[in-house]
């Protein structure tokens, strides 16, 4: 793909770019606009305004690009100005003119009031808050269609470059098997020392020389892994948020509730993520799931990257691919394809020239709930406790998350982050899936948005 040719109307247009977000994620979109003339950061929204502020300056924008705007008045003159309009409040992004808005905030009533606010009044809309995707995505891409903009994941992101990857398989013509991402942090083991890095974290592991190897009961083979590094955390909530957001954008299905995390190597996906009556961990095939890259010091990372394995069709292509260095399943059936990367806001602009130059997203034009991601309680609560969300990794004391197939059984669970921080109206057990019925969501624009997507 020719890139320059495929994006070629950029020589002759400008993009006005709104962003809701200045953490990590806005921090690198805003670098790279550094190094695009034709996107305009028109205007910035984070609650902190004058951290934005600060961050514009220590990117290098010119001071007097720039101000902070606290009412539609301000708005209009820095405007006219040509300055980029900091604000705090997101109703005010509704007074500055844009093609685009990313929103990535992380706030799910927060981001769904953006996202509708700017697709209401025409403008399309780069959903980096994956927490709000999970929830009401389908929805937001049915009213986008209505108002004839674009609601779209980006590029960047794991569940934007996975669904670019499994498009790209079934185009040509692939049978995808299974699709999925590592987590975020590789488990890095030190053969001199037995000790094993992960996170920041350093355990002794010395057991794990002896299971480098696969084997030949690969289920036996990665259990015994996964008691190895048993005190260490070997899955993330978010990741079944991501895998919720591909399996509603292509059809693939959860591989299991719990997804597997088989702790492995890039080179035995490929042994892994089949099914298995062939040796691997598989019960069901066409799934999305995770994995934990297991690897040494001196090879390299699979750095958030995503992959799909496939079924080989002619052995004689694949053992040429083989000895190429592809990663083929040893029997010869299954490949695994991989982008070992994701680069945040670095990729993102390819999303934004999609969605504003050619009307077209980078994930599912026809989205539709096919899994959805629910709480799981894990102890007893209480009617008015609130299930509090905390921390980088989604946490909610005494709950676990699950991503299940989407069916009849499950019309009545609350997608995760629906319930996230909300207070519950009843008692409710451990070992439950919370409901909606469970919930106090009055004046929640989020469960209004969600309630439209079940009808």
């Amino acid at each position: 793909m020719n890139y320059e040719l495929l994006f070629s109307e950029l020589k002759l247009r400008k993009i006005r770019l709104g962003l809701t977000g200045a953490g990590g994620f806005g921090r690198s979109l805003l670098a790279q606009c550094r190094a695009i003339p034709q996107l305009e950061v028109n205007a910035l929204c984070d609650l902190d305004a004058e951290g934005a502020a600060r961050l514009l300056a220590e990117l290098g924008f010119a001071a007097g690009s720039y101000t902070i705007c606290v009412d539609r008045e301000a708005v209009r003159t820095a405007e006219a100005l040509g300055q980029t309009c900091i604000v705090n409040d997101h109703r005010l992004l509704d007074a500055v003119a844009l093609d685009i808005i990313v929103e990535a905030t992380g706030q799910p009533e927060t981001s769904v009031a953006v996202a509708i606010n700017a697709i209401r009044r025409g403008v399309h809309v780069a959903m980096v808050s994956k927490e709000t995707d999970s929830v009401v995505g389908p929805q937001l891409n049915r009213l986008a269609r209505q108002h004839n903009v674009v609601y779209t994941t980006v590029d960047g992101d794991q569940p934007s470059n996975l669904i670019g990857l499994v498009t790209w398989a079934r185009v040509l013509g692939f049978e995808i098997i299974a699709a999925g991402k590592s987590s975020e942090y590789d488990y890095v083991f030190d053969p001199a020392t037995g000790n094993l890095h992960y996170c920041g974290q350093t355990i002794a592991a010395p057991a794990l020389a002896g299971l480098w190897d696969l084997g030949d009961d690969v289920p036996g083979r990665l259990a015994a892994r996964s008691a190895t590094l048993a005190a260490l955390p070997q899955s993330a909530i978010p990741d079944y948020c991501e895998m919720n957001m591909v399996a509603n954008s292509t059809g693939l299905i959860p591989a299991c509730d719990k997804m597997s995390y088989p702790l492995c190597h890039i080179t035995e996906l490929a042994d892994i993520f089949i099914s298995e009556e062939h040796g691997g961990v598989l019960r069901r095939t066409g799934v999305v799931d995770v994995f934990n890259c297991l690897r040494r010091a001196d090879e390299a990372s699979f750095a958030g990257g995503v992959f799909v394995v496939v079924r080989c069709t002619d052995p004689v292509t694949w053992k040429l691919l083989r000895e190429k260095g592809h990663v083929v399943s040893r029997n010869g059936k299954y490949a695994c394809i991989y982008l070992p990367y994701h680069f945040m806001g670095l990729e993102t602009p390819i999303s934004l020239f999609s969605a504003v130059l050619h009307n077209r997203t980078s994930g599912g034009r026809d989205q539709a709930v096919h899994a959805i991601m629910v709480l799981r309680t894990t102890r007893d609560f209480k009617a008015g406790e609130v299930l509090r969300m905390g921390g980088h990794q989604h946490a909610i004391e005494g709950g676990d998350a699950l991503l299940l197939p989407a069916g009849n059984e499950t019309r009545d669970k609350a997608p995760f982050y629906l319930a996230a921080n909300n207070r519950l109206r009843c008692d409710v057990p451990a070992g439950r899936v919370v409901s909606v019925e469970m919930l106090d969501l009055e004046g929640s624009l989020l469960f209004d948005t969600w309630k439209a997507q079940t009808l």
